[in-house]
């Protein structure tokens, strides 16, 4: 069977938990691999379609090649309802999973899949790509047997960005949202003339222990003695 019926490059779809120039593991003592997880719109029917008969026809390529023959009757398959909980602790899929198809996609330390823009070039600057961006992303699907278990798993091949989203899980910040704006100020004895000054907050009058001093000379009325 050619492994081009199991290969799909989605339509647009949302990225999370994206790890594609530095291979990742999850939990400690687990293979480092390159992986996203893509969130498919329910309304893209059409990717939904091949993304389904791309997991028949690995699911047949598994009954010839890696399953003696038979099919499981209970058959993991890498792609899940985002409106549903997670099969891996039974908690629901976040916010964002809402409305999607959720499945990841990975690749081996060895294989890094190429990330490009919405014009087919490299992608240089790794802060560009991030959780929450959207972009399309192009995926095998393939049957595995390993340690006594059998499933459809899914590859990770190139990675396209197409347009910039809301960060998922508190993204990068700008040095002006962390560190405020700078207020120019007239250059001050020893400062070097158009840099910026930032200013500390001001200490209200009187804040603090210290009482206001009193006017020296003269009678404190309500005492009678001099100040």
């Amino acid at each position: 069977m050619s492994m081009d019926v199991c290969r799909v490059t989605t339509g647009e779809a949302r990225f999370s938990f994206v790890h594609v120039f530095k291979p990742y593991a999850f939990q400690q003592g687990q293979e480092e691999k390159y992986s996203v997880t893509v969130l498919v719109p329910k309304t893209d029917t059409d990717t939904m379609a091949r993304i389904n008969a791309a997991i028949e026809a690995a699911k047949q390529r598994g009954v010839s090649d890696k399953w003696n023959g038979q099919c499981p009757p209970i058959l993991p398959t890498p792609v899940h309802d985002g409106d549903g909980v997670r099969p891996s602790d039974g908690m629901p899929f976040g916010d964002e999973c809402k409305g999607h198809w959720v499945f990841t996609a990975s690749a081996k330390a060895d294989y890094p899949p190429e990330v490009v823009d919405a014009n087919g070039n490299p992608i240089i600057n790794q802060s560009e790509v991030y959780s929450g961006m959207y972009g399309r992303v192009n995926v095998n699907f393939f049957p595995y047997a390993f340690g006594g278990k059998k499933g459809i798993g899914c590859g990770l091949g190139p990675v396209q960005k197409l347009r910039d989203g809301e960060a998922l899980g508190g993204g990068r910040v700008s040095a002006a949202q962390a560190f405020g704006t700078p207020i120019p100020q007239q250059p001050q004895t020893g400062t070097v003339p158009g840099a910026p000054v930032y200013l500390q907050p001001q200490t209200p009058p009187y804040a603090g222990t210290l009482a206001p001093q009193q006017p020296s000379g003269g009678i404190n009325p309500i005492t009678g003695l001099p100040y």
